[in-house]
């Protein structure tokens, strides 16, 4: 057996702490217990050391906080534990040029009217979308997120949400996804 200890640490919103703990510790404790791992939380500071001995079980631990940290469910978050699944995260705010109400209006454009335009996409590219601060992260299937990346990008360049979600009907009948 490997007697060597790895880490890493993360930084997580203060905001996102109480998600990542869960009631009495259980969101914590099922993360560790599926990932052999074991977390240290300064709730003040918002950051997040993982121990563990194995490498790569750090890295997957470090990438169900990420989800965690930018708005995902915990129970979404785990998908990532399956080798098939993948987060993205692509920073809205290289679109804006440090504009706030650019910034705004770009979140506006992922969300739409009630969420629509959020949930079309997500319907679409078969994937989970959450728009939290600066960032747009996307969960599921890698390809499925390459899609999806794909179409946020050419939204967040300005293209008619009419227009992205017929390539994404045409890129998923091509390629029969």
């Amino acid at each position: 057996m490997n007697s060597k200890m790895f880490q890493d640490g993360i930084k997580v919103p203060k905001a996102r702490i109480a998600v990542l703990v869960g009631t009495k510790g259980q969101t914590k404790r099922k993360i560790q217990n599926q990932t052999q791992t074991f977390l240290k939380i300064d709730s003040r500071e918002g950051e997040v050391l993982i121990e563990s001995d194995d490498s790569v079980q750090i890295l997957i631990t470090k990438s169900i906080i990420q989800a965690i940290a930018r708005g995902f469910n915990p129970e979404k978050a785990l998908h990532l534990l399956d080798d098939e699944y993948h987060l993205e995260i692509m920073d809205i705010s290289e679109y804006a040029k440090k504009s706030k109400n650019r910034l705004f209006t770009l979140r506006s454009r992922l969300i739409g009217s009630k969420g629509k335009a959020k949930k079309s996409l997500e319907q679409l590219t078969h994937t989970e979308i959450e728009v939290y601060g600066k960032t747009v992260a996307i969960l599921g299937k890698h390809e499925n997120v390459l899609l999806c990346k794909h179409a946020v990008n050419n939204l967040l360049q300005g293209s008619k949400h009419g227009n992205v979600y017929a390539f994404i009907s045409k890129r998923r009948k091509d390629n029969f996804l």
